[in-house]
């Protein structure tokens, strides 16, 4: 009986949106997650009368009278859909940085307790265990997952253990635990990453599958034997944050309207290129998501697979059985695909079947480690792929660079000096306003000025004259110099656009693309 009109005549407020009550905005939370979580019953505000409580089922009049005793006030109950309560649970039961420090500050010597817990598909949020090691652990990751990070570093030092975060592609010190608890987080982190505890002298790699309120998340673990004891670091893939879509990851209208171009192509190769971390994936991903549909075969090679995707078949490499991306490449071509896409080119054996593939009717996607655009040709050419085969098959490369966003919170315009526009190599009557934008720094982002990323690219097609010259010559700076000449925007070029527009700023640009030094 959700009905909003019968709710309302029985006495009962719909609240169809919870987010900005005090409770929920403040994240004050005054009943256990667990009650929260199964009753899908969460205190929004309090009032003379008593605390006001949004369910989704209104009509529990047992929970009500759970949340009587336990909040000893009256409660006045409204009704909220079920995917707004759930929302609002999830954000109300966020811990701030000071919960973390606090929780390690407040550690007492105690001895490590046996570990019972299921370490596959649990909850985060619901750390129920008392062990102040497995606590910690829990607590730092859910930590690190709600500041938005992408890597939890962990380095044993001289002094002790340190913690690092990277938010936003920076890495930012965070904690130094306890020494007495460095052995112990270490190896915590081996068994839940299913690793060799008693093996201290050899890399490993593992994995780690939890829930963090509801979302799945990834954890891919790597250990590192240094002169103070193992490094791990950990990966986040938060499966709940990945935004899949050309217009939803960053592309500027003209780029999506050529990168559209190069995949609607019933066959050549189409390069993605840029550092570790800068977004690649992602890009493919969002691209084979664009042309992905039921009368297309798509299968991927992968390593490993990120993020799975409906309707496409995805295959990991396995180097421990001698799966590389050339053997799986070339059992894919038996399986009848229309589209193929290999998670990174690295030898001239992959780079070669990835080129018979695309010259025999096949659109192929695939990733280098270059610095922009024109020098993935000139890579290729490296690995001793002859020139008339690249002519003959790469349709595209686009290069491309994760940048800081300026934070809304605290962003605030500001005029520039000349020599930072000279840097830019922008006048100022371009600038929109006579001012240029920058964060402040505030709790939001951590006093950074910023918070998310963004992507800048590079797109070059390989035109018909861009062939003549990769047939002539495959030196890097000539063939970027016709790809300009194309009408190509450089990386640098696209991140002064996103300066004007007030998306990030300049420092941010000229540390990404690195051609500060370049320009007069």
């Amino acid at each position: 009986m959700n009905d909003r009109s019968a709710l309302e005549k029985l006495g009962i407020a719909v609240f169809e949106e919870i987010q900005e009550f005090s409770f929920v905005k403040d994240r004050v939370a005054l009943i256990p997650y667990l009650f929260a979580k199964q009753k899908k019953i969460l205190p929004i505000e309090e009032r003379a009368s008593g605390v006001v409580v949004a369910m989704a089922d209104p009509f529990d009049f047992e929970a009500i009278s759970e949340l009587r005793l336990v909040l000893k006030k009256p409660v006045t109950v409204v009704f909220s859909p079920l995917a707004i309560i759930e929302s609002a649970i999830e954000r109300c039961y966020h811990q701030k940085e000071e919960e973390t420090k606090r929780l390690f500050s407040e550690l007492d010597k105690k001895e490590k307790g046996s570990d019972s817990e299921s370490l596959e598909d649990y909850d985060l949020l619901e750390q129920s265990s008392e062990n102040p090691v497995i606590r910690m652990v829990h607590t730092l990751m859910v930590d690190a997952i709600q500041q938005g990070s992408s890597d939890i570093h962990f380095e044993p030092t001289e002094e002790g253990l340190s913690i690092r975060y990277r938010i936003d592609g920076m890495l930012q010190q965070k904690h130094v635990p306890p020494r007495e608890y460095q052995s112990q987080i270490l190896t915590r982190l081996k068994v839940m990453a299913k690793m060799d505890i008693a093996e201290h002298r050899l890399p490993q790699d593992g994995r780690i599958k939890l829930r963090y309120g509801g979302r799945e998340i990834d954890f891919r673990v790597s250990t590192l034997p240094i002169v103070h004891g193992e490094r791990i670091v950990i990966r986040i893939l938060d499966k709940g944050n990945v935004v899949l879509g050309l217009d939803r990851i960053g592309m500027g209208e003209y780029h999506i309207k050529e990168f559209r171009k190069l995949i609607d192509r019933p066959e050549g190769i189409v390069l993605v290129t840029g550092p570790t971390g800068s977004g690649k994936t992602t890009t493919l991903y969002s691209a084979i998501s664009e042309i992905n549909e039921p009368d297309l075969n798509i299968i991927t090679v992968e390593d490993p697979v990120e993020y799975k995707i409906s309707g496409i078949s995805q295959m990991n490499v396995n180097p421990r059985i001698d799966l590389t991306f050339a053997k799986g490449l070339r059992h894919i071509l038996r399986q009848d695909p229309d589209v193929i896409m290999i998670g990174e080119i690295r030898d001239r054996e992959t780079a070669e079947i990835a080129i018979q593939a695309s010259l025999t009717g096949h659109l192929v996607f695939s990733t280098l480690h270059t610095n922009d655009a024109p020098s993935a040709l000139t890579r290729l050419a490296d690995m001793g792929i002859e020139p008339y085969l690249l002519a003959s098959s790469i349709v595209g490369v686009v290069a491309q660079r994760l940048v800081r966003r300026i934070c809304a919170s605290c962003k605030m315009s500001y005029v520039p000096s000349d020599e930072e526009l000279k840097e830019l190599g922008i006048s100022r009557e371009s600038l929109i306003g006579g001012v240029l934008h920058r964060g402040s720094g505030c709790p939001s982002c951590f006093e950074t000025g910023y918070k998310g990323r963004f992507a800048l690219y590079e797109l070059m097609t390989v035109s018909s004259k861009m062939k003549a010259q990769v047939l002539k010559s495959q030196d890097a700076e000539e063939l970027r110099k016709v790809a300009l000449s194309q009408g190509m925007r450089s990386l640098f070029e696209n991140g002064v656009e996103w300066v004007l527009e007030g998306s990030t700023t300049g420092a941010e640009v000229l540390r990404v693309t690195r051609m500060g030094e370049e320009r007069e």
